[in-house]
C-alpha cells in the first residue's frame, strides 16, 4: 500500500511538473509575442516598457501598450478557451475529433456577425461598437440551447447530439454564404475578415469579458474534474458511481457554448485549437482531468500565442489573419498527432 501511494505521489508531482513547464513556456512565448511587430521595438524596450511606461517615447507607449500587449493576451485567453472548450467536448461525447466547431458554432457566430454587419446594427458601449460580437454570441447560444432541447427531447445521446450538431453547421454554413450574397462590397469585406480570424480588434474591454468568462467556466470544469474522469472510463462506469450522464453532458456542452461563443465573438473564426490542444494535453497528462482540463488550456493558450507570432512575421510588415496560421499550422500538427497514437497502437 506504501508503494503505491508512494508511486501516485510520484505520478502527481509528474503532471504537476508539466503543467509548470507548459506555464513557463506559455510566458516565453508571450515575451516574444510582445517583442515581434511590424514596429521595430526591441525585447529590451518592451521589458522597460512593462515595468516603467515613462521610460518609452509616446509612440512606443501606445505600440506596447494599445496594439501588442492586448494583441498578446488576447491570444492567451482565446486559446485557452478554446483548448479548455474543446477538451470539455471531447470528453462529453465520447468522440476525439470534436472541438467547438463540431456543434457548429463556428458557424453560427459567423452568422451573427455578419447579420450585424449587413444591417449595420450599432451597439455602443464602452466607447466601442458591440453589436457584431454581442450578435455573434448570441447566435453560438442560440445555436447550442437549440442542439440541448433537440437532444433533451428525443434523448441526449452522443449520436444525437453530435448529428444534430452537424446538421446545424451545414445549415448555418448555408446561411452565412446567403448574408455574403446580399451584402454589399464594404459588408462583404468585413463579414470575409472576420470569418478569417483575427485579434487585431482586441481591447481592454474586450480582454476583461473574455477573461472573467474563462476564470467562471475555469472554475466550474475543476469542480467537474472527477465526473468527467469516471465519464471518460464510460458512460457504465460514470453511472456506477451515481453520475447523471445526461445532465452532466448538457452541462458540459453550456459551459463549451459559453467559453467558445464568448472567445469567437471577438475574433472571428479560429480552428484546430480546440481540437489539436486537447490531443497535445492527452498525450503529455493523460486523462485524468485534475490535470487534463489545465494541460488543455494551457496547450491551446500556446497553440494560438505561436500562432500569433507567426502571422507577424511570415510576411515582412504584414500581420496576417490569425484563422489562416491556426489552420495551416493545426493541419499538419493534427496528422502528426494521429499517426504517432497510430504507430503507438
Amino acid at each position: 500500500m506504501t508503494a503505491l501511494a508512494a508511486r501516485y505521489r510520484r505520478f502527481a508531482a509528474l503532471r504537476l511538473w508539466l503543467l509548470a513547464a507548459m506555464a513557463v513556456v506559455l510566458c516565453l512565448t508571450l515575451a516574444l509575442d510582445l517583442a515581434t511587430g511590424p514596429s521595430g521595438l526591441p525585447f529590451t524596450d518592451v521589458a522597460a516598457g512593462l515595468l516603467q511606461p515613462g521610460s518609452l517615447s509616446l509612440e512606443q507607449r501606445v505600440i506596447l501598450w494599445e496594439v501588442r500587449l492586448p494583441y498578446a493576451v488576447m491570444a492567451l485567453l482565446v486559446g485557452a478557451s478554446l483548448g479548455l472548450a474543446g477538451a470539455e467536448m471531447q470528453t462529453a461525447l465520447n468522440n476525439p475529433l470534436a472541438s467547438p466547431f463540431t456543434l457548429g458554432l463556428s458557424a453560427a457566430a459567423a452568422v451573427g456577425a455578419s447579420i450585424a454587419v449587413v444591417g449595420g446594427f450599432t451597439l455602443m458601449a464602452f466607447g466601442e461598437n458591440l453589436a457584431v460580437p454581442l450578435s455573434a454570441f448570441v447566435c453560438a447560444a442560440a445555436a447550442t440551447l437549440l442542439i440541448q432541447l433537440l437532444a433533451w427531447r428525443y434523448g441526449a445521446t452522443v449520436d444525437t447530439v453530435v448529428l444534430f450538431g452537424i446538421a446545424l453547421l451545414f445549415s448555418f454554413e448555408a446561411l452565412l454564404w446567403l448574408m455574403q450574397f446580399i451584402a454589399d462590397s464594404n459588408a462583404l469585406q468585413q463579414i470575409v475578415f472576420w470569418t478569417m480570424g483575427s485579434l487585431a480588434r482586441a481591447t481592454w474591454n474586450k480582454i476583461a469579458l473574455v477573461a472573467a468568462v474563462l476564470l467562471l467556466c475555469a472554475v466550474w470544469s475543476a469542480r467537474n474534474a472527477w465526473p468527467l474522469t469516471a465519464l471518460r472510463a464510460g458512460e457504465d462506469q460514470a453511472r456506477s458511481f451515481g453520475i447523471a450522464v445526461e445532465r452532466l453532458r448538457l452541462i458540459t456542452l453550456l459551459r463549451v457554448s459559453l467559453l467558445a461563443g464568448t472567445a469567437l465573438s471577438f475574433v472571428g473564426t479560429i480552428g484546430f485549437v480546440g481540437l489539436v490542444g486537447p490531443h497535445i494535453a492527452r498525450l503529455l497528462l493523460g486523462e485524468d482531468h485534475r490535470y487534463y482540463l489545465p494541460g488543455a488550456a494551457l496547450a491551446g493558450a500556446l497553440m494560438l500565442s505561436g500562432a500569433s507570432i507567426l502571422s507577424k512575421v511570415l510576411v515582412p510588415g504584414v500581420v496576417l489573419p490569425i484563422g489562416i496560421i491556426t489552420a495551416l499550422v493545426g493541419v499538419p500538427m493534427f496528422l502528426a498527432l494521429v499517426l504517432g497514437r497510430r504507430r503507438g497502437a
